[in-house]
This record gives C-alpha cells, sequence and structure tokens, in this order.
C-alpha cells in the first residue's frame, strides 16, 4: 500500500519561502516520478513539479519555474518542494502524487495522492 504524507505547509508573507516534504512509504520508488499537484479554492487541481526518482530530472509549470525547486533524498524516501519568493496566487492545497508513467501538466493523473497540506501566502 503506497502512502504518501505531506508536511511542511502554512502561512507565510508574501516574499518568503516555506519547504513541503513528502514521505513516502510502501513500495520501491526507483521506477516511479514523483509530483506536486495544487489546488486553489474554486479552481482545477494543477500540475506544479515532478521529478524522475532514480535520475533526478525535474519538470515544472511555468508558473513556478525559478522559484520553485523539486528534489529527493532516496535515502529518506522523501520528496521536497522548495518554494521561493511565493505570491498571494500560490495560495492553495498541495499534494503529494506518485505514479509510474508522467505526463507533464495538468493532465497527468497519477495513481497516488497524499491528503494535502495548506499553503497560504499573505499579501
Amino acid at each position: 500500500q503506497v502512502q504518501l504524507v505531506e508536511s511542511g505547509g502554512g502561512l507565510v508573507q508574501a516574499g518568503g519561502s516555506l519547504r513541503l516534504s513528502c514521505a513516502a512509504s510502501g513500495r520501491t520508488f526507483s521506477s516511479y516520478y514523483m509530483g506536486w499537484f495544487r489546488q486553489a479554492p474554486g479552481k482545477e487541481r494543477e500540475f506544479v513539479a515532478a521529478i524522475n526518482w532514480s535520475g533526478g530530472n525535474t519538470y515544472y509549470a511555468d508558473s513556478v519555474k525559478g522559484r520553485f525547486t523539486i528534489s529527493r533524498d532516496t535515502a529518506k524516501n522523501t520528496v521536497y518542494l522548495q518554494m521561493n519568493s511565493l505570491k498571494p496566487e500560490d495560495t492553495a492545497v498541495y499534494y503529494c502524487c506518485a505514479d509510474r508513467t508522467l505526463l507533464i501538466g495538468s493532465s497527468w493523473r497519477p495513481n497516488y495522492w497524499g491528503q494535502g497540506t495548506q499553503v497560504t501566502v499573505s499579501s
């Protein structure tokens, strides 16, 4: 049973930083893609970033490129999303996800999801 548990969300002022963590368990993830989506109130869930677990290749939505960094610690089975220069429009529930295949963008439908963590950016 795959489990993804996010942490690290919170309230931050515009321009600030947060680091989200996603602890993964339940299987070996060496052949998986891990990612982050977010969903703001009244909006559809949107792709944020993804990483290839074995090779570390990274992929980003244009809206976060240059501000967010996705990384993974294979020893800790944890994926991170470092978020810098946060804007009020980054306010959303952020979800960790995983799948064996990747479709870059919001059309990606990963099989496994975490419960989400709230990020609120005040202006």
